[in-house]
């Protein structure tokens, strides 16, 4: 009996040892591949710079490492997480103020605008908009990001102004970064233009972060989304960054002609009226897009199922989605049998947008994926890298800058490759520390 005892325990550690091994396996593969993916859409891969592309890995470890692993970190982000809970709850009594009434406690058809997603979840957006307005007046948001402005700078040899609107991205949305340097946009080089682009839409604006913790918070049980939130955007910076170098090498920097930066709100009550505004003006955007783009699918859905039906057998857009970016969701980390469900979900948020993408993974039944799995497909997730944004984004460094538009629209594509790569290498990074 002890030596049958003996056996599967030598049999068990040598399937872990094997496992393990593959684990190493995939996770090299999955750097070297999505590397790879971005070479093609080089203006000439001859000249990239691969020193930034190491550094670009090397930060987003070492990062990973601060944000998920050194306890006092943890703590803060557990503070944080309390502050959210107080937000989410203040945010309720407003809206219950402005739109609520209590829910019938029968399941009559009379329930409460707070159980809709209009009133329920995009009033986080006007909250959360405003407060970080407020943070920035005060000068507790520049300060961070002009730490890790400063140190983009020196790791990827950029200037002072892309920096800034790169970093920038962790907190405030798309298309404010750029305002803070507006007197420079026109400058700017096309690279330049897409290491801002590309950072736009690989991180998640702290606006919207808290509205999709809301959606998540069920599903997700006792993870700080917050801490995962931030954690993601933070990482994303540098791999977007890295994605630019990548696909113009070139050198050319724009810097400061200026000790100060132009400040943003005149006052605490400027910060605070119009952070609300801005803030009003997304949430209804996200509104708005979301009804467009989900009738759109369910228009093609409707069509592909009733071609699909004729020779006996089922497709939609989430199927085909799925099978495009399994591979990706693979180099990610996920093991093949998942990687279908994660990548339908990249691919939903890719075409669509993360409002759409979140609830989906939130909706996953229990064993569809992993909990390891489910959190790198949560990174890979974060981020506004779809089409939608896209538009958004020319039409508003357009209006800082008309005369570049045309090179808005050049680099537009690879904004979008870069960012949603940029998001899927976060996904690998933070899988390894799982």
């Amino acid at each position: 009996g002890d030596h049958r005892d003996l056996h599967k325990e030598y049999r068990r550690q040598r399937q872990m040892c094997i496992r393990d091994r593959f684990n190493i396996f995939q996770i090299i593969i999955g750097f070297i591949g999505l590397i790879l993916i971005a070479v093609p859409f080089s203006d000439n891969f001859k000249i990239i710079n691969y020193r930034f592309v190491i550094y670009g890995i090397l930060c987003q470890i070492v990062l990973a490492v601060i944000l998920l692993k050194i306890p006092f970190v943890i703590s803060f982000f557990e503070i944080l997480g309390n502050g959210v809970v107080v937000l989410q709850e203040a945010t309720v009594e407003g809206a219950n103020f402005v739109f609520g009434y209590p829910p019938s406690e029968d399941a009559g058809p009379y329930r409460s605008l707070l159980e809709t997603f209009a009133f329920g979840v995009l009033p986080y957006i006007i909250v959360m908009a405003c407060i970080s307005a407020i943070l920035w007046y005060w000068g507790i948001l520049p300060f961070i990001v002009n730490l890790i402005s400063k140190a983009c700078q020196k790791l990827f040899n950029i200037g002072g102004p892309v920096g800034l609107g790169a970093a920038a991205n962790i907190f405030i949305g798309q298309v404010e970064a750029p305002l803070l340097i507006r007197p420079y946009v026109s400058k700017l080089s096309n690279k330049e233009l897409l290491i801002l682009m590309t950072a736009g839409m690989a991180t998640v604006a702290g606006s919207v972060m808290v509205a999709l913790i809301s959606i998540l918070e069920t599903s997700f049980g006792d993870e700080n989304l917050i801490q995962h939130f931030i954690t993601a955007s933070i990482l994303s910076v540098p791999a977007a960054i890295m994605y630019a170098n990548i696909m113009i090498p070139s050198n050319s920097i724009t810097d400061f002609n200026e000790n100060k930066v132009p400040k943003v709100y005149k006052s605490t009550m400027d910060a605070v009226t119009r952070g609300t505004s801005d803030g009003a003006s997304i949430a209804v955007s996200v509104g708005t897009i979301l009804i467009a783009v989900i009738a759109l699918v369910y228009i093609v859905n409707a069509i592909l199922g009733s071609i699909s039906y004729q020779f006996g057998f089922e497709l939609s857009i989430e199927i085909i989605l799925g099978y495009l970016f399994a591979p990706i969701a693979w180099l990610m980390g996920i093991p093949w049998d998942e990687a279908i469900i994660a990548g339908e979900l990249l691919g939903i948020k890719t075409t669509l947008n993360e409002f759409v993408a979140y609830p989906g993974l939130a909706a996953l039944d229990n064993g569809e994926l992993s909990d390891k799995s489910k959190l790198i497909t949560f990174y890979g997730l974060c981020g506004f890298a779809n089409l939608s944004s896209v538009g958004i984004l020319i039409s508003g460094i357009t209006a800082m800058a008309p005369e570049r538009k045309d090179d808005l629209i050049n680099v537009s594509f690879k904004a979008l490759i870069g960012a949603t790569l940029a998001s899927c290498m976060t996904g690998l990074v933070v899988g390894i520390f799982i």
